[in-house]
């Protein structure tokens, strides 16, 4: 088989796999922003397995120039993805749309006039060094939300899917910007095309074999409804019974930096344990989650104490256990739908 046949081939199989990954995840999980941008992704995926050629010819046709231009923006739909992915409170904004629609728009522009114009090299660097970029912002989420995830299914197949994801997408980008115009773009090709598709085929393989409730998030934040798992047992009760005391007793939550392997240090348990007791038995997905629910029980508490009615919000919040202001705010709105003035002054009104 040539290796124009085999790269064909290869291209055909992702297509195919995408598309009937994009079925499936619409079917199940459109009502999920994280479900709806992963039928996003997947799409996108689909336009670049349909255009990514290492050392593409220029000029590029008017009907190639969208399609590169989608699979361009894939890059900004996967940050997205993983941001929704870790983070059961993110929100789409308007301005996420316009970062991909702005990344689309450089890139379509970048295809019919940069490299026609003879840039064509660095229109390719320009291209993947963006692509890059939203690939890093992507993985730096799965870093920064890793310690705090308390779902294992969900921790280990999200870890899987991103760091697949992300190696690809830099792999292609490196062999874009290094190998582009060489003589071995044509073996660059097949060898790229064979590791986007082994990689969306462990994606659908993996998609299989999970419960798509831990992947994908239903409800945006707090506690949520316990399953089986979350059967009563002496052992775990006493355990809860400690993780209160330290919660009520000690306010453990108001120590800077805390982070559930000291928690668990503190009650002399492993740390997966922890976990699986926050998230199966008190219906936790995420531990600041946890942490700053029972700070904004202390802050309400202080709110609606009339003796401490000249006491600054800020200092309140930075008592029971907040760093700053702004995630503060953002916090106490999520949990009682006003802000924490508003809630004073409904709790405490004026003489």
């Amino acid at each position: 088989m040539s290796l124009v046949a085999l790269d064909i081939a290869l291209r055909s199989a992702t297509v195919a796999l995408l598309l009937a990954l994009a079925v499936s995840l619409l079917r199940d999980f459109r009502g999920t922003l994280s479900g709806r941008l992963a039928v996003a992704f997947a799409l996108g995926s689909v336009a670049h397995a349909l255009t990514s050629h290492i050392g593409a010819p220029s000029p590029v046709s008017i009907w190639h120039a969208p399609l590169i231009a989608a699979s361009t923006g894939n890059a900004v739909v996967f940050w997205l993805f993983c941001r929704a992915l870790f983070d059961d409170g993110f929100v789409l904004r308007p301005w996420h749309g316009l970062v991909w629609l702005g990344v689309v728009a450089f890139s379509f522009v970048n295809c019919l006039w940069l490299a026609a114009a003879g840039n064509a090299r660095i229109a390719v660097i320009a291209i993947n060094l963006l692509a890059l970029g939203f690939l890093v912002l992507a993985v730096g989420q799965t870093v920064a939300s890793w310690s705090v995830d308390l779902v294992e299914g969900r921790r280990r197949l999200r870890l899987f899917i991103v760091t697949a994801a992300a190696l690809y997408g830099g792999m292609n980008a490196m062999l874009q910007i290094w190998v582009s115009g060489s003589g071995a773009a044509a073996i660059a090709d097949v060898a790229n095309a064979a590791v986007l598709a082994a990689v969306v085929a462990a994606i659908a393989c993996a998609m299989i074999h999970v419960d798509g409730a831990e992947l994908f998030t239903p409800s945006p934040a707090g506690p949520v409804a316990q399953g089986p798992a979350a059967q009563d047992s002496a052992a775990d009760h006493k355990l809860i019974e400690a993780l209160m005391r330290l919660m009520a007793d000690e306010r453990i939550y108001r120590h800077d930096n805390l982070t559930i392997g000291v928690l668990a240090a503190k009650l002399k348990i492993p740390e997966y344990k922890l976990r699986r007791l926050i998230n199966q038995r008190l219906g936790y997905r995420n531990f600041n989650v946890f942490l700053n629910n029972h700070r904004i029980e202390e802050v309400k508490a202080a709110l609606a104490d009339p003796a401490q009615a000249e006491v600054p919000v800020i200092t309140i919040a930075m008592d029971a256990g907040f760093q700053s202001l702004g995630p503060f705010n953002r916090a106490f709105k999520a949990t009682t739908g006003v802000t924490p003035s508003e809630y004073r002054r409904l709790k405490v009104p004026a003489a």
